[in-house]
């Protein structure tokens, strides 16, 4: 607390806005260019295995950017925090490649997204029971079906959650700033592409080692149409351990399935 009450408000508010810009915009380029490729290309010249059956709805669209455009202020809001923090020398975030062996820039990679993906599982889980569901994960469920735009399209509480946990762990777990641009790199793109509402990679490495383990659009797209499975972030072991992970038998999930219609429960 002592070093944040050492950053000028004004650095700081710079630092937020400049933050803001720089997620929207990565965004928007992003999942403009998916949607593009994927939704906005006739049928026949698109190489992607489509998930659910129709169009999105209209406004769908401009639904999802506004909530996407929303999740970036606050995205940004304690990444910012980290920043200054990290210009303070109060985070583990380095840039000395000699600071630590350079295996650890790997290993640091993959225990970041092992424990946000453990973050988000149980979290993610827990925002479907209906009390949270209602104030907090409906939003993101309106997207029937999803276009790369619902990358980001939450309730301002559940971007609040998500948007905690990783700025968190840079205060305590050794991480190279180029590992860190990776990972929200990775992070954009892995949100992009599991709400594509187009399976991108090929059935054999759907089938192969990497496909049984790694979350894509056809096993997050299942959690659109079954809400109690498949809650995972990037990776099924959380899922698989728990008894969650479902993967509908001889690859059905492949053909392309009714949008779902919820009602005003939620599931």
């Amino acid at each position: 607390m002592d070093r944040i009450a050492q950053i000028p408000p004004g650095i700081l508010l710079a630092t937020f806005l400049g933050l803001t810009a720089i997620i929207a915009l990565r965004y928007v380029m992003i999942s403009g260019l998916f949607y593009w490729l994927l939704w906005g290309r006739p049928r026949d010249r698109v190489r992607a295995i489509k998930l659910m059956r129709g169009q999105p709805k209209a406004g769908t669209v401009r639904r999802e950017i506004g909530w996407s455009l929303l999740s970036s202020f606050i995205y940004a809001a304690p990444a910012a925090v980290v920043i200054e923090l990290w210009k303070l020398g109060g985070t583990a975030v380095y840039t000395d490649l000699d600071a630590y062996p350079l295996w650890w820039i790997p290993v640091s990679v993959f225990v970041y997204l092992f424990l946000q993906d453990t973050y988000f599982y149980w979290t993610h889980r827990a925002m479907h029971h209906p009390k949270l569901f209602r104030a907090m994960h409906r939003v993101h469920h309106e997207s029937r079906p999803p276009t790369p735009w619902a990358a980001f399209s939450f309730h301002p509480y559940e971007s609040a959650v998500g948007a905690i946990f990783p700025p968190l762990m840079a205060l305590f777990i050794p991480i190279h700033v180029g590992a860190v641009l990776f990972i929200l790199t990775l992070m954009t793109l892995a949100a992009v592409f599991n709400h594509s509402g187009w399976e991108i990679f090929p059935k054999w490495w759907l089938r192969a080692l990497p496909g049984r383990h790694l979350i894509t659009a056809a096993h997050h797209d299942l959690h659109h149409k079954n809400p109690n499975v498949n809650y995972g972030l990037y990776f099924r072991f959380w899922d698989k351990l728990m008894g969650t992970d479902v993967m509908e038998s001889e690859y059905e999930f492949l053909q392309p399935r009714p949008a779902p219609v919820y009602g005003e429960n939620p599931p």
